[in-house]
C-alpha cells in the first residue's frame, strides 16, 4: 500500500544491504523523480537516463500505471522500429496538502501530483481558534474538496513554519509551544502523517520540484516575502546555512512606505501607481542591491549559473527586478519563480511527495 505509512529503513537494514524490495523502491522512486522532471519520455529513455535494462524500466512502469501514478500518452509513429509511447506522471495519482504561515493569515493549498494548485485559501489568524485543531479543521475543507475516490490518494500534509526568532505571537498560540504536539495532533484528527520544515527551505524545495527550477542541480533562491530571503541549491541540496537571516528589504518595506501614502500593495496592478512612483524606485533599488551583493559575495566562491526570484508579489514587482538584476549582471539567468500562489504553501505540500515517492 503506498499511501500507508511508510516503513522506516532501520540502520540493521543498511548494515546487511539492500534487499530486493528496497531496490525496487529506489528504483520505482527514481523513474518518478525521473517523470517529474522529463514528462513525456519513453521507456528506452528512461533506461538510458537510469541505466536500468528495458525489463526492469517495463516491470516498474506497469506496477506504477497499474497504481494511476503513470498515464501513458499517444503513440508517436513515423520513425524507424515501434512506435514510441511518452510516459507522465498521471496528475490525479496523488494529492498533498502545505501549510504556511504568514503576517496575518495562514495558507492552505491542495495540489495534485505534477504540483497544479487544485485548492487554496488564505485564513485570517483573526477567524481561527487558537489550538491546531484550527488548522486540521481548515485542512480538511480543503480535503473536501476532492471526489470521495481521490481523497484516499493524499499522501500527507505538510507544515512550512518560521524559525523560532521569527515565529509571531500568533503563530505561537495556533501551534502551540511544541511543534511535536501539533504535528501529532493534526495526524491525530486527520489520519494523514504530517511533515514540517522550515518555510523558506520548504519555498525552495516547491519550486525545485514543480517551479522554474526543476531542470536545474545548481542554483541560488531568493524569497522575497515579508523579508528577503535565500538559500543556496548545489546538486539538488539545500543550504540553509544561517537559516535566520533575511534583510529587511522586502515587501514589508514596501508595504508601510505605500500605507503612509493610502496605498496598498494590493493597489499594484499592471502598472506602478503614479503616486508610489518614487518610493517604488528606491524599494526596487535597495532590494536589488541586496540580492547583487549576495550573488556576487557567493560567486567568488561557488559557480552557479541562476538565480530564482520566489514571491507572492503583484508580478508587475517580481518582473521588474527580474529585468534590473538582468541588466546588471547579463551573466547570471535570473528567473521568475512559477509558484505565485503561496510558494510556502506549495513547498509545505511538495513534503510527502519528496518523502513518498521521489529519490531523495
Amino acid at each position: 500500500m503506498r499511501f500507508a505509512p511508510p516503513n522506516p529503513l532501520r540502520i540493521a537494514d543498511r548494515a546487511s544491504g539492500l534487499n530486493a524490495p528496497t531496490v525496487r523502491s529506489y528504483n520505482e522512486r527514481l523513474v518518478l523523480s525521473l517523470l517529474l522532471q522529463s514528462s513525456g519520455i519513453s521507456r528506452l529513455e528512461i533506461g538510458e537516463k537510469t541505466g536500468l535494462s528495458a525489463q526492469t524500466v517495463s516491470v516498474i512502469v506497469r506496477s506504477l500505471e497499474q497504481e494511476a501514478l503513470v498515464s501513458k500518452g499517444e503513440a508517436q509513429r513515423g520513425r524507424v522500429g515501434p512506435p514510441t509511447i511518452p510516459l507522465s506522471l498521471n496528475p490525479e495519482g496523488a494529492f498533498s496538502v502545505g501549510v504556511s504561515f504568514g503576517e496575518d493569515a495562514a495558507n492552505v493549498a491542495l495540489i495534485d501530483f505534477v504540483g497544479r494548485v487544485r485548492y487554496h485559501a488564505a485564513h485570517l489568524y483573526s477567524s481561527l481558534q487558537e489550538s491546531p485543531a484550527a488548522i486540521a479543521a481548515k485542512i480538511e475543507e480543503g480535503l473536501l474538496t476532492l471526489p470521495p475516490a481521490s481523497r484516499t490518494r493524499v499522501a500527507g500534509v505538510g507544515l512550512a513554519v518560521p524559525d523560532d526568532g521569527n515565529v509571531s505571537g500568533r503563530i505561537r498560540k495556533l501551534l502551540g509551544r511544541d511543534l511535536a504536539d501539533a504535528q501529532a495532533n493534526i495526524e491525530r484528527k486527520l489520519g494523514l502523517s504530517v511533515y514540517i520544515q522550515n518555510e523558506i527551505t520548504a519555498a525552495a524545495g516547491g519550486e525545485s520540484l514543480f517551479g522554474m527550477a526543476r531542470s536545474l542541480s545548481d542554483f541560488l533562491f531568493f524569497y522575497l516575502g515579508s523579508r528577503l530571503h535565500s538559500r543556496l541549491i548545489l546538486n539538488y541540496q539545500i543550504h540553509s546555512g544561517r537559516s535566520d537571516l533575511s534583510h529587511d528589504v522586502g515587501l514589508l518595506a514596501l508595504h508601510q512606505g505605500l500605507k503612509k501614502r493610502g496605498l496598498a500593495l494590493s493597489d499594484i496592478g499592471s502598472e506602478i501607481p503614479a503616486a508610489a512612483d518614487e518610493l517604488y524606485t528606491q524599494w526596487q533599488q535597495a532590494c536589488s542591491q541586496q540580492i547583487l551583493e549576495s550573488v556576487r559575495s557567493l560567486l567568488s566562491f561557488v559557480n552557479f549559473k541562476s538565480v530564482v526570484l520566489s514571491s507572492y508579489a503583484p508580478p508587475v514587482l517580481a518582473r521588474d527586478l527580474c529585468e534590473r538584476l538582468r541588466k546588471e549582471l547579463p551573466d547570471v539567468q535570473f528567473l521568475l519563480g512559477a509558484n505565485t500562489t503561496a510558494p510556502k504553501a506549495i513547498g509545505a505540500a511538495s513534503l510527502p511527495y519528496h518523502s513518498r515517492f521521489m529519490v531523495q
